[in-house]
C-alpha cells in the first residue's frame, strides 16, 4: 500500500517517528508521501528532503513541495519571499521532488481569496515550468479551483487531496487529468455522498484513485479524537473494498500503480 498524503515531518510525529515508518511497514505499506506545506519545512537542517535521507527503513519516502494556503502571509513581500525560496527549490531539486504541493484554495479561513489565488496560480505556473503534478487542498473553493486552472492553462495533473464532492465535480478534475484522494472520509457511515462518487470512480475510473490518510490528521472512524497514522491505511483500503467489485488485492495492486503513474518524474525508486 502508498499513502500518499502524510505529513510525517508535523511536530506530533516528532518523537517517534521511526517508530510509525515502523508499524507503517508491519502494517504492509511501501511507500509515503510527505507533502510540504511551508517555507520553514525547506530552509532548517530539519527540511522534508533531509527527513527523506535519513530514512533507513525498507519503505520510500517521497517528498512534495508547496505552500498551504493556511500558512500564506498578508505580507505582499513575505509571499514573493516563499515563492522565490520555493522556486530555487525546484531549480535546485525538481528531480528528488515528486509534485508541487500540498497547494489550494480555503473558502473557511481569513487569509483574502484574491490573495490565495494569486499564490495558487503562481505555484500552478512553476508546476507547469518543472513539469510536476500538483497536490491540491480545497475547501469551498471547487469553481475557484477550476477558474485557476483555466487562467494559467495548467494541464499536468495531479491529485485533488481529501475529496468529498460529488459525482460531477469528481468527472470535472478528471476530465482535467487529475486523480482522487481516497481517505478516512470513507470509513464513516455517515459520508453517503462521498461513498457515491467513489463508488462512480470504481466503476468508471478505477485508474484515477489514490490511497491517502492526511496523518496525523482527518483519523478513520472508530479512531476519533487519536492521532491518525499511516499505519491505519488498510482501514481506507477496507472501506474501498466495500464500496466496488475489486478485493483487497486487487485495489492494492491497482492504486499503487496509479500512484506511480501520477508521480513517476521525482520518485525515490532508490529507496528501498
Amino acid at each position: 500500500m502508498i499513502d500518499s498524503h502524510c505529513h510525517l515531518d508535523l511536530p506530533a510525529f516528532q518523537g517517534d517517528w521511526q517508530s510509525v515508518i515502523s508499524h507503517a511497514i508491519s502494517a504492509g505499506l511501501t511507500r509515503i508521501l510527505i507533502p510540504g506545506t511551508q517555507v520553514s519545512q525547506w530552509s532548517t537542517q530539519h527540511t522534508i528532503q533531509s527527513f527523506a535521507n535519513q530514512n533507513t527503513h525498507a519503505i520510500s519516502i517521497d517528498i512534495a513541495c508547496g505552500l498551504h494556503p493556511y500558512f500564506l502571509s498578508t505580507s505582499e513581500t513575505d509571499n514573493a519571499t516563499a515563492l522565490s525560496a520555493l522556486e530555487r527549490l525546484l531549480f535546485q531539486t525538481s528531480s528528488e521532488v515528486v509534485a508541487v504541493g500540498e497547494i489550494g484554495l480555503d473558502g473557511h479561513i481569513a487569509i483574502p481569496m484574491q490573495l490565495q489565488k494569486a499564490m495558487f496560480e503562481a505555484q500552478l505556473r512553476l508546476a507547469s515550468e518543472y513539469a510536476l503534478p500538483v497536490i491540491l487542498h480545497h475547501r469551498k473553493s471547487h469553481h475557484l479551483i477550476f477558474e485557476s486552472l483555466k487562467n494559467t492553462g495548467f494541464a499536468e495533473g495531479g491529485v485533488i487531496h481529501a475529496f468529498s464532492g460529488s459525482v460531477e465535480v469528481a468527472k470535472a478534475y478528471v476530465d482535467k487529468g487529475f486523480y482522487i484522494g481516497v481517505g478516512g472520509t470513507i470509513t464513516y457511515d455517515r459520508a453517503k455522498k462521498t461513498q457515491e462518487t467513489i463508488i462512480y470512480l470504481l466503476q468508471h475510473h478505477p485508474d484515477r484513485l489514490l490511497l491517502e490518510t492526511d496523518s496525523p490528521d482527518m483519523p478513520m472512524q472508530g479512531r476519533q479524537g487519536a492521532r491518525n497514522s499511516p499505519e491505519y491505511l488498510g482501514d481506507v483500503l477496507a472501506a474501498l473494498g466495500k464500496l466496488g467489485e475489486y478485493d483487497g488485492q486487487a485495489l492494492n495492486e491497482l492504486t499503487t500503480q496509479n500512484y506511480l503513474t501520477l508521480f513517476h518524474k521525482g520518485l525515490f525508486c532508490n529507496r528501498q
